[in-house]
């Protein structure tokens, strides 16, 4: 149940002729404290309840608990998150032996594009698309309950 991921920015949209899947996704939080945060989700036809907690101090792994519930219940625990519901496309882009999440933002985040890798051991190689940009790891203005609270369009240059 712990979590390790790597996030990066996204300099192109080269990997949207890569992408082997594409889901709308939804999500809010009812609970967005750094220790413990629960993250409700609708992807697609599906609905799924989250719970993370603190980051270790490089920002690669942390406990994460995750499970599906009808998206009827789903679509009922978004109404009542806290203020700042992400809206989100997300593709799954394969590459060399990975594969790679890449969230493309809409609304109050538009523009901002976000690639994320699950790794088996935080010290694991391995490699990077051209496509990928700045890496983020650990940087928390990119989490996604950061986002639902400080958007990008408010962030300054």
């Amino acid at each position: 149940m712990i979590e390790i991921e790597r996030k990066f920015l996204v300099n192109s949209n080269a990997y949207k002729t890569k992408a082997i899947s594409k889901k709308r996704i939804r999500q809010g939080f009812l609970n967005t404290d750094p220790e413990r945060t629960v993250r409700v989700r609708t992807k697609g036809k599906q609905g799924y309840l989250t719970v993370k907690g603190i980051s270790n101090t490089n920002g690669t792994s942390r406990f994460e608990w995750e499970t599906e519930i009808p998206l009827k219940e789903a679509t009922a625990l978004l109404a009542i998150c806290e203020r700042g519901i992400i809206d989100k496309i997300r593709y799954e882009v394969p590459y060399e032996n990975h594969l790679f999440e890449v969230d493309e933002f809409f609304e109050d985040n538009a523009a901002l594009v976000i690639a994320e890798i699950e790794l088996k051991d935080e010290k694991e190689i391995f490699e990077k698309p051209d496509w990928l940009g700045k890496e983020v790891t650990g940087q928390i203005k990119y989490y996604n309950s950061q986002l639902s609270k400080e958007p990008f369009k408010s962030w300054k240059s």
